[in-house]
């Protein structure tokens, strides 16, 4: 996006984005910022980056915002959406886009689970070793599993940011739940 913006606006642009996301996952509504001087329309910019990106991006909307704005820190929250199908048989369309778990799971246990993590907490149990970060204390606003059909669950999940593999340790640690995996003694 940087190169074809720079091309587009014949000068040198950086973007902020809201945040990152992990290896294979694909962001919905991502927010990200830019300095330009320019007097290019915002609509026109967005169909000219659109036209001229090669990768799997989609510009949905541009906006001119203040020059004190910043992406990552002006952000209010955040949001996963974390996609299982839930049966013996994988599929082949959308493999690449939701976690196949064979084993039958129980959604109530795993919304009590969901439950428990709503609030001010801190994750670090829940983030990669090593991570760079000022704070693990996040804030989860929301945190359910929804069935979606008979064999697809949603893991969603909203919070005011997320430690690196946050999300994803959190569900791994929910579907253990939900399979009922014995965690150890007295849990």
């Amino acid at each position: 996006m940087e190169k074809v913006l720079t091309r587009i606006l014949n000068q040198d642009i950086r973007i902020t984005g809201s945040g990152r996301t992990d290896s294979g996952v694909h962001a919905l509504g991502q927010v990200a910022n830019f300095h330009a001087k320019t007097d290019m329309e915002p609509l026109l910019l967005k169909k000219a980056v659109n036209r001229m990106i090669n990768d799997p991006i989609v510009i949905r909307d541009c906006q001119v915002v203040d020059d004190g704005f910043h992406a990552q820190y002006d952000a209010v929250s955040k949001e996963y959406h974390y996609f299982m199908l839930n049966r013996e048989d994988p599929s082949a369309i959308g493999a690449l886009f939701q976690w196949h778990i064979r084993q039958s799971l129980d959604i109530e246990l795993m919304n009590q689970c969901c439950q428990a993590i709503v609030g001010v907490y801190d994750f670090r149990s829940f983030e990669n070793t090593g991570s760079p970060r000022s704070t693990t204390i996040r804030e989860v606003g929301c945190s359910e599993i929804r069935q979606l059909e008979e064999d697809r669950l949603v893991f969603i999940i909203r919070a005011n940011g997320f430690l690196k593999y946050m999300v994803r340790n959190l569900m791994g640690t929910i579907v253990l739940a939900g399979q009922k995996k014995n965690f150890g003694p007295g849990v």
